[in-house]
């Protein structure tokens, strides 16, 4: 897969789908998730649909570039996420990412495309529509929220699995993957695919020392709220019954907060993209992207 070293002066490794003449659709990952978090499959539908699909991997995950031994103040950004305060001195902010992603536009040629963002992904989009309007056709927000502290929140048995380091050994880290089927989709839970999926991830790129200097970035990013109110950009937000790691409250505000945003709130769905619920979500956003 190709690298793109971008003007913030990182190296993304990313790959795409489909005709470049067709409207540019990027798809940005979320917390410590690599690009292969968008199935091969799922990024092929929209192609097919009429997009150049574009993926890649985040800063400090899967093969693009990580700030080895840079240490955040996690819990000084956690604090002044809740005292509502500026954050302490941080290695990097949701900002940065989002420039991360025009960067890689600006490489590819692109001008103006859709953005669509799953989880952390969702917030960097958001991002990427309040500091560069300009480059966004649509966006399109999913199982994300606006950085209030006040919602969204995963729930007491999601957080302890989100928050508890990962095993560093191979075998370890596959046969504890099982506990991250708390915050998936309840009707789609497999056991099996899970463990081979994190089989999958671990081969690429295990880089469990990213994971710090993102959380610091979603909760020393702050709140988006004025920010999204703001927005003129045609908006999809889509959100599962069934997250336990950003609860529904983060779609529901998300899409309060964006002027004429079109809320997709999906029974079956928890913070996953399972197989079954393609048809629907794949239909949404085509749908959503030829409106816009």
């Amino acid at each position: 897969m190709p690298r793109a070293l971008v003007q913030t002066g990182m190296e993304l490794e990313y790959d795409t789908f489909g005709s470049p003449e067709d409207p540019a659709l990027l798809l940005i990952m979320g917390f410590t998730a690599q690009m292969t978090a968008w199935d091969v499959r799922f990024c092929q539908i929209l192609a097919d649909g009429g997009h150049f699909v574009i993926r890649f991997d985040n800063r400090d995950s899967g093969l693009s570039t990580k700030l080895d031994g840079q240490v955040p103040d996690v819990a000084g950004a956690m604090a002044a996420a809740l005292a509502d305060t500026p954050a302490p001195p941080l290695p990097y902010l949701l900002g940065d990412m989002a420039a991360d992603a025009m960067g890689l536009l600006d490489v590819l040629g692109i001008e103006r495309a859709h953005i669509m963002g799953a989880s952390m992904g969702g917030m960097i989009a958001q991002v990427v529509a309040i500091n560069h309007p300009e480059r966004v056709i649509s966006l399109i927000s999913v199982m994300s929220q606006p950085g209030e502290i006040e919602v969204g929140q995963p729930s007491d048995e999601a957080a302890m699995a989100i928050f508890s380091p990962p095993p560093t050994t191979r075998e370890e880290y596959i046969e504890a993957s099982p506990r991250w089927l708390v915050w998936a989709s309840k009707k789609y839970r497999d056991v099996a695919r899970t463990k081979e999926l994190a089989a999958r991830e671990f081969d690429r790129s295990f880089y469990p020392e990213g994971a710090p200097r993102q959380m610091a970035a979603i909760y020393g990013s702050g709140r988006r709220s004025v920010q999204l109110q703001a927005l003129d950009v045609p908006t999809l937000v889509i959100h599962g019954r069934d997250d336990q790691l950003i609860m529904p409250s983060g779609g529901f505000r998300t899409a309060e907060l964006i002027p004429g945003a079109h809320l997709l709130f999906v029974a079956d769905m928890g913070h996953d993209l399972p197989e079954p619920l393609w048809p629907l979500l794949t239909d949404a956003v085509l749908s959503h992207t030829r409106r816009a």
